[in-house]
C-alpha cells in the first residue's frame, strides 16, 4: 500500500494513478490523510479487500505532503558512524533525540527557502507510526509502523550549534525543511525493509550513498527507545539520521545556494525533489 496526498487529500498510489480514499470508501475514511493513519489497520484491512485498481494519472508536482499534521517529530542524530566521523562528534550511547517542529513539514517537491547562515541537507529514511503504543518490544516494532517515507533533514548549522547548549531543533525547523513524501509505503511493499539504499544528489552530482543496514540504531530499537519515555501516536514520524556525505564535513565545507536542486532517494520509496530558493 502507498498512502500519498493530492491537494491535501488523501489518495492511494498505484504506478501513475492515484484514487481518492474517501471517494473510493464512501465516506468511511475522511479525506484527511492524519484521519487515515489514525484509523491504518482499519483502513489497510478496507483496502486489502475493496481498493480500487484504477484511478485518474497524476504528476509527482501535484503530490502534498503525506503526513501534514504529525502529532510528534522525532529525529535522530549520529545515527550512522560515518556521519559521526565527518562531524567530529563522538557517538553517544543511547540515540541521540531532537524534534523538527510540524511547522517545518513541506510536500515532496516544495521549494525550500534558504536563510542566513550555512544550509545543508541531509537525507534520511522517515518511519511514519501506524498504531499508537508505549514500550513497545523490538519484536512487536513493526506491528506499529505504517510505512517509510523518504525524508529532507534540511539543517542550518550556525544557528543549529549555536550557544553552549546546541540548538538541533531550532536549526532544523525553518519554513519547509522538512520535505518528505512521495508516498507512506508499507513495509510488506518492500523486498527488506530493513536494507534500503538512500541517496542524495545535488545538482545531478552524487553526495550521499549508503544503506540503512548501516544505522547504529536500527528502526525497531528507536521505536523500542521511544516508547519507553514517552507514548507513540499514530501519525507521528521518525527522522532516523542521515549517512555521510553532507556539506558540513566536505574539505572545505559546501553549503546549499539559491537554485540548488537536491533529489533524496530511499530504495522502494521513490524519491523527492526540492529547490531552493
Amino acid at each position: 500500500m502507498r498512502m500519498a496526498a493530492i491537494d491535501h487529500r488523501a489518495v492511494g498510489l498505484a504506478s501513475d494513478r492515484a484514487w481518492d480514499i474517501a471517494e473510493a470508501s464512501g465516506g468511511a475514511f475522511g479525506p484527511d490523510p492524519m484521519e487515515v493513519l489514525d484509523r491504518w489497520d482499519e483502513f489497510l484491512a478496507w483496502a486489502a479487500a475493496e481498493a480500487p485498481d484504477g484511478g485518474d494519472t497524476y504528476r509527482s508536482e501535484d503530490l502534498t505532503c503525506p503526513v501534514p499534521r504529525p502529532p510528534q517529530v522525532f529525529g535522530i542524530g549520529l545515527n550512522y558512524a560515518d556521519h559521526a566521523g565527518e562531524s567530529a562528534l563522538e557517538i553517544p550511547d543511547d540515540p541521540l533525540v531532537f524534534t523538527k517542529f510540524p511547522s517545518c513539514l513541506a510536500a515532496p517537491n516544495a521549494e525550500v527557502p534558504l536563510v542566513a547562515g550555512n544550509c545543508d541537507w541531509e537525507v534520511e529514511l522517515v518511519v511514519v507510526i501506524g498504531r499508537s503504543g508505549r514500550d513497545i518490544a523490538a519484536g512487536d516494532a513493526p506491528d506499529h509502523i505504517a510505512g517509510f517515507t523518504v525524508g529532507q533533514d534540511v539543517s542550518e548549522r550556525v544557528g543549529q550549534f549555536a550557544g553552549g547548549v546546541p540548538q538541533f531543533s531550532l536549526g532544523k525547523s525553518h519554513r519547509n525543511f522538512a520535505p518528505i513524501g512521495p508516498a507512506v509505503v508499507t513495509l510488506d511493499e518492500l523486498d527488506d525493509p530493513w536494507d534500503l539504499r538512500l541517496t542524495c544528489d545535488r545538482n545531478g552530482a552524487r553526495v550521499q550513498d549508503s544503506r540503512t543496514t548501516y544505522l547504529i540504531n536500527d528502526v525497531p530499537r528507536l521505536i523500542t527507545y521511544l516508547s519507553s519515555i514517552c507514548e507513540l501516536l499514530s501519525g507521528d514520524i521518525i527522522f532516523t539520521g542521515t549517512p555521510s556525505g553532507v556539506g558540513m564535513g566536505m574539505d572545505p565545507p559546501q553549503y546549499l545556494a539559491a537554485g540548488d536542486v537536491i533529489v533524496s532517494a530511499v530504495e522502494g520509496l521513490g524519491q523527492i525533489t526540492n529547490r531552493c530558493v
